[in-house]
């Protein structure tokens, strides 16, 4: 018997289209940040820009899982209303045709921006054909099937990757090919008990499963990034757990970053509790306290920093 095709129900459609997300094919979507327009304008680039040198005007915002994930983060900007707890069990669309439509959706976006007073014609043709696909919009991507093949057709037409994972899918990881420019592990929380508090997970062993996956980042051979979204009351605590994390997980990078109180996240958490930059960088201090660990970059606007053992000479060379 043969699987129903996975969609999207036409009510979170409507929603998701309403927030400038643009359906591609089925079950995919893409979403221009605002880094990307303030990029076009020559007005900033987004932190990972500085940090790593990919070009925000050519980055590919978008998630090949809109509506899948396992996890009802606290501080998620996405809607969690329509979130689908299980694994995509259904017929997925084929990767390049996923890519052609995320491609064909972004190009729609930017449009308007073709004959704009403040964009050079040169740019808007770089932004045309983007060069970094940011697999992280919405959802948890590891529900995907088809993966790495995906990963290889962005490879294909000479684009970097970058995958963010909430962990709870180690098997899926532990056998991707090919593995992204720069895999990004969310460490949502520092110890069990947080976890649960912030991250809302459908299952009772998403933690350990992250475990799981914090013990086999050593083994994959790519970019590695830890990346904190730091909720005071609820995950920024106990920095030496989040050291101990990092530390096992052998990743390149540790990103503490301040959660923002926008889109759905405005409905849990106030403006107010968001930590300004100040108080990240001093969280930031308490996590590499007696460590050969150092701040070597930081973003004010955006309330991040970047650590690491060293400033690595292949940062910003993608």
């Amino acid at each position: 018997m043969s699987k129903e095709p996975c969609s999207i129900p036409s009510k979170v459609k409507e929603k998701l289209e309403k927030q400038q997300y643009r359906i591609a094919g089925n079950h995919s979507a893409v979403k221009t940040c605002t880094w990307l327009k303030h990029s076009l304008k020559g007005e900033g680039v987004c932190y990972k820009s500085q940090f790593y040198g990919i070009n925000s005007h050519q980055c590919l915002q978008c998630t090949p899982s809109t509506i899948w994930c396992n996890l009802k983060c606290i501080f998620c900007w996405r809607s969690a209303s329509w979130y689908n707890k299980g694994t995509m069990d259904c017929q997925v669309d084929d990767p390049k045709t996923i890519v052609d439509e995320m491609i064909y959706q972004q190009r729609k976006l930017i449009a308007g921006y073709k004959h704009h007073s403040k964009v050079p014609m040169e740019k808007y043709e770089e932004a045309f054909n983007p060069k970094h696909a940011a697999i992280s919009l919405s959802g948890e991507p590891t529900f995907y099937p088809k993966l790495g093949a995906l990963i290889e057709e962005f490879h294909s037409r000479k684009m970097t990757t970058f995958l963010v994972t909430n962990g709870t899918n180690p098997e899926v990881l532990e056998k991707l090919y090919p593995l992204p420019t720069q895999l990004y592990l969310t460490m949502i929380a520092p110890t069990k008990e947080a976890f649960e508090k912030t991250a809302r997970p459908s299952s009772k062993d998403a933690w350990e499963r992250i475990m799981d996956t914090i013990d086999l980042l050593p083994s994959l051979k790519t970019r590695k990034v830890l990346r904190l979204t730091l909720v005071p009351g609820y995950n920024m605590t106990e920095p030496e757990k989040y050291r101990e994390w990092f530390f096992k997980s052998d990743a390149h990078f540790l990103e503490p970053k301040g959660f923002m109180s926008v889109g759905d996240a405005r409905k849990r958490l106030s403006y107010e509790i968001m930590p300004r930059y100040e108080k990240i960088k001093e969280f930031s201090e308490q996590i590499i306290e007696e460590t050969d660990l150092k701040i070597i970059d930081s973003k004010e606007d955006s309330a991040v920093t970047l650590i690491a053992k060293e400033d690595y000479s292949f940062r910003k060379k993608l």
